[in-house]
């Protein structure tokens, strides 16, 4: 982790709330780092509903493996994450850390370990010692309380500089629930469903078919709009789970993800969701600058993506920024590469609201020194107008800069 908060950080942390059927405690597992939490521990009540989504990687790590093959069951009691260590490409090894890991789990919450969910992040293609969540999985499900989801998002950082959280509150039906969740990620992220790790949690009463096609639904404009550097992490987690706790207070029991009364849960789902991922996004490795990045006039939603993916993810649109240069010329270059239709003599560009190029050239009232003063503002807006069709589509990704070659240059030290 860096020792200096990421300046794009949020101003204020919110209060998280207790959610009935959620216990959570942390420690430290000497898994890679010293003198912090490494490892988190959630417990859940009986009959939680889980779902999932992961990285559509061709190289998993083994927990991703493992929460694949569980989650056909749609029942989950606990969830052990670890940071340091990302338990990915480390063979029959890695595959039997996971099922110890599980093993020690279950006994220690008093289920089956086809009801453990598990999540590694850190350091790709070493092994990862088990053994040493003997004890400490016990001790954990022992004093787990019902509570500290900042200390529990603080364990399983990495490079990152501040630990994410976001919580949100509605009624379903005639009772009040409460969605919480958590985040992690700063670098090697390009969303492929899902990206980093994340977990959710409700005391809302929704089967787990309903809340996999929620949240399937609901990553799409959130975790898979945001990208730091173009790469699709091996450990891509993302899972939500739902105890149920409400039904005791009026809340309806979901089935349907469709169900109208699920309206406004849906909304305050999806804005977790895009508060996390925005965080990441403020995070990224050695950001300086937030950046969203708008177009529209494509032919369709997808080919907007596309290419704002594809602007998204330019080093050299990146380092531009982080330079404070306005430099168009990189975006139309992004543009033209993205392989979707489009037009250069159509094509508008506008930095921080300023049009800098207008139907294929140099917008006639460009003007160097206004443009420059915006390029200074810690939050940079990029809008590309294709003038082609209604398509529509927005990614955040963030700058690019010397400190990002640093911590890369020096993540296995």
């Amino acid at each position: 982790m860096s020792s200096s908060v990421s300046p794009l950080a949020p101003k204020n942390v919110p209060d998280m709330p207790v959610i009935a059927g959620v216990r959570l405690a942390t420690a430290e597992a000497g898994i890679r780092y010293k003198n912090r939490t490494d490892v988190l521990l959630a417990v859940m009540d009986k009959g939680t509903a889980v779902a999932g989504v992961f990285t559509k990687s061709k190289c998993p790590s083994a927990p991703v493996e493992w929460c694949r093959a569980k989650l056909k069951g749609g029942k989950a009691r606990a969830l052990v994450v670890n940071s340091g260590n990302a338990n990915a490409f480390t063979g029959k090894t890695g595959r039997a850390s996971t099922a110890l890991t599980a093993k020690i789990a279950a006994k220690a919450v008093g289920c089956s370990e086809g009801e453990i969910f598990l999540a590694s992040t850190g350091v790709i293609g070493e092994p990862l010692d088990a053994t040493k969540f003997d004890g400490v999985l016990g001790r954990l499900a022992e004093t787990a309380e019902a509570g500290d989801y900042l200390a529990a998002a603080k364990a399983i950082m990495t490079t990152d500089t501040f630990p994410k959280v976001a919580t949100a509150t509605v009624k379903l039906g005639k009772a009040k629930v409460t969605i919480n969740g958590m985040a992690k990620g700063a670098g090697m992220i390009a969303p492929d469903m899902a990206t980093m790790l994340s977990f959710i949690f409700t005391d809302a009463p929704i089967a787990p078919a309903a809340l996999q096609a929620l949240l399937k639904a609901g990553v799409e404009d959130t975790f898979n709009a945001v990208t730091i550097d173009g790469d699709t992490s091996t450990s891509d987690t993302l899972l939500a789970f739902a105890t149920g706790a409400a039904a005791e207070h009026g809340a309806p029991k979901i089935s349907r993800a469709s169900d109208p009364r699920l309206k406004a849960f849906v909304k305050a789902f999806n804005q977790v969701l895009a508060n996390l991922s925005e965080q990441v996004a403020r995070d990224g490795e050695g950001a300086r600058k937030l950046v969203e990045i708008t177009v529209e006039g494509a032919k369709t939603k997808a080919s907007a993506r596309k290419i704002a993916m594809s602007i998204a993810n330019s080093p050299l649109v990146k380092t531009a920024i982080a330079g404070e240069d306005a430099n168009w010329g990189r975006v139309v270059m992004a543009v033209g590469k993205a392989g979707e239709p489009a037009d250069r003599d159509k094509l508008s560009i506008s930095f921080n609201g300023i049009r800098v190029a207008k139907s294929g050239a140099r917008d006639p009232s460009y003007d160097e020194t206004q443009v420059s003063e915006a390029m200074k503002a810690p939050e940079i807006a990029i809008k590309v107008s294709l003038g082609l069709g209604k398509g529509r589509d927005r990614v955040l990704t963030c700058d690019l800069t010397k400190e990002y070659v640093a911590i890369n240059g020096d993540y296995r030290s």
